[in-house]
């Protein structure tokens, strides 16, 4: 007989919490007070929840947050402080957090592919009724794992052509126009709420992605000849990166807006999205300790193996500024720097280039901002390196994004 532990894998990155002060402190405080040798992550929840406020008020209809972005506890509780009260999950384990910390919560399991056992635990135990699907296959799994409950809210995803956004996701999960028709058809008779949904890619810049969008499941409507409830118009709302500066927020509400006017359906449905980078990119930066300095090459004690695996491969570039050892004040001069990470993996290697003061030297700090979203949450313990703290700060955020973050 073998011996078997569960590990939850939600919030990934095991660290020391802080408890929350009354009064937050800055980022230069706590590094200065404790000179850090472990990464320190700074979440700023007043940043948090301005942005979900905005966002909240801005988009007509309901706002999903997407849990898997960052669920971090603290996170959730200041987007729920902004105005938040739904969440989009892709596990059985998303569900629970959030049920435990807001039983109040409206919870959705927009995940188009989902073991049995989790539709029965996401219907019977967290009272989910809002599930999302692609396949017939899947429709007939959720039927049968439900009892054929006659309280279910069933989206079909509807596959997009690739929008030149970040991270394209067209590949993975989607049903055909023709196949989305005859879901929607197969699913009304069933469905106490019958809706579409669709994902334009992460980090979509267009707001014409939508308008598109909304043609396509225009015509998929038209061809279904049956009612719809919802149009789900999924996440992808970008924010801004050194190198990126999108359209302000208004933009795209404004294309959803005209999207779903421009269908002329008898009964305008209600609409949902599913933002998460939008809502918490700003919110957390992190600070790592610089390990050596070999030329324009800085060692850091985080990496792609932590919480900069955008930074590695997918080549995002994030705001870097130095925190001196010494409180010397650093000069103008600057160089193009990349980072490795602390594992003995060559992958583990940032390229940037990062601009920081060239008088950067061993035992310094930089902190890299916009890493709220996806960062903590792709952590891994590789090489051990997974030691990391996580304390509240009262910083704005290191980059703004037209329309998201004031405060």
């Amino acid at each position: 007989m073998t011996n078997s532990r569960l590990r939850s894998a939600v919030t990934p990155v095991r660290r020391r919490v802080e408890p929350a002060p009354q009064s937050l402190p800055r980022v230069d405080d706590v590094v200065r007070a404790e000179r850090p040798e472990d990464p320190i992550h700074c979440l700023r929840p007043a940043v948090l929840a301005a942005a979900a406020r905005r966002f909240v008020a801005a988009f007509p209809g309901d706002v999903l947050y997407a849990v898997k972005c960052n669920p971090e506890p603290r996170v959730l509780r200041a987007l729920w402080a902004g105005g938040v009260r739904h969440f989009d999950c892709a596990s059985p384990a998303e569900i629970s957090l959030v049920r435990q910390m807001f039983p109040a919560a409206a919870i959705h399991y927009m995940h188009p592919v989902k073991a049995r056992s989790a539709i029965r635990e996401a219907f019977s135990r967290y009272g989910v009724r809002d599930f999302v699907l692609d396949s017939d296959a899947e429709l007939q799994k959720l039927l049968t794992e439900t009892g054929g409950s006659d309280e279910l809210g069933v989206f079909v995803r509807l596959a997009l052509p690739k929008s030149g956004a970040a991270y394209e996701l067209a590949g993975k999960f989607g049903a055909t126009p023709e196949a989305a028709a005859a879901l929607l058809r197969a699913a009304r008779p069933r469905a106490r709420a019958l809706g579409i949904c669709f994902h334009v890619g992460s980090q979509c810049e267009d707001p014409g992605a939508w308008t598109r969008a909304f043609e396509l499941a225009g015509a998929v409507i038209r061809d279904a000849g049956v009612e719809i409830d919802i149009i789900d118009v999924g996440g992808g709302f970008p924010v801004s990166y050194p190198d990126r500066t999108p359209p302000a927020l208004d933009a795209f509400m404004t294309a959803i807006r005209q999207g779903a006017a421009a269908l002329g359906l008898a009964r305008p449905p209600r609409l949902w999205a599913e933002p998460g980078r939008a809502l918490v990119a700003a919110g957390t930066s992190i600070v790592v300790q610089v390990q050596h300095v070999r030329g324009q090459t800085l060692f850091v004690n985080d990496g792609v193996y932590g919480s900069l695996s955008d930074a590695g491969v997918p080549g995002f570039r994030f705001p870097v500024r130095l925190i001196a050892s010494d409180g010397r004040v650093p000069f103008s001069a600057t160089i193009d720097a990349d980072l490795f990470g602390p594992t003995c993996d060559s992958a583990d290697h940032m390229r940037g280039p990062f601009p920081v003061p060239a008088c950067v030297r061993e035992g310094d700090w930089l902190e890299i901002g916009q890493l709220g979203a996806y960062g903590a949450a792709l952590r891994t313990a590789f090489n051990g390196f997974d030691r990391a703290r996580l304390v509240d700060v009262s910083d704005g955020p290191m980059l703004a994004t037209p329309g998201y973050d004031a405060t």
